[in-house]
């Protein structure tokens, strides 16, 4: 699942294309179920989701015989990567809710400040939505959350394959692609 800025972007996905988007799938699926009381407009991105993960799953883990270790490996991966995104983001929900409690402001008066309805504050701070660069610098300068704590340095696996090969393409041995920690 390419990048999500916003959760409304699901409206537009025909279909999940890997591991990675099955997992994320399922994990906004998750959150979505906890946020729609709050925000009832989320219910049929809930519902596209439960029918883009049944439809990913009933293509791609129907048929046990059919099923390969290295497709158990690419799930195991997946669900691996998704947890430690969710990690960083939970360090980063925590770090900003501290900050906003030290200065007595509510996520609400983030959203003022950061010209957001106080339904897409939720979402941006549960990581259902992303933040942009903009409002992570804006959130740094008010609030002084370090950077580094704010804005994920990580690739998506599909993101540094793809790095890692147009590297290899040139032929620089110095030039690799660095590790980077998540959380």
């Amino acid at each position: 699942m390419k990048d999500i800025l916003d959760i409304r972007e699901i409206e537009k996905i025909e279909s999940l294309e890997n591991e990675y988007d099955l997992e994320k799938a399922s994990l906004f699926e998750r959150q979505l179920r906890l946020m729609i009381d709050e925000n009832p407009d989320l219910i049929p991105l809930r519902k596209k989701l439960r029918d883009l993960i049944k439809g990913y799953e009933d293509r791609e883990w129907s048929d046990f015989e059919k099923i390969t270790d290295s497709q158990v490996a690419e799930s195991d991966q997946a669900e691996n990567t998704v947890n430690m995104e969710q990690k960083f983001i939970q360090k980063r929900k925590e770090a900003i809710r501290k900050k906003l409690k030290a200065y007595e402001l509510t996520q609400q008066d983030l959203g003022s400040i950061l010209d957001h309805p106080k339904s897409y504050m939720s979402e941006l701070i549960n990581g259902v939505s992303q933040f942009t660069l903009k409002d992570l610098v804006i959130i740094h300068q008010v609030l002084g959350i370090k950077l580094s704590v704010l804005i994920p340095t990580f690739l998506q696996p599909e993101t540094k394959i793809k790095v890692s090969e147009s590297i290899r393409k040139l032929n620089k041995p110095k030039l690799k692609l660095k590790s980077t920690e998540m959380v």
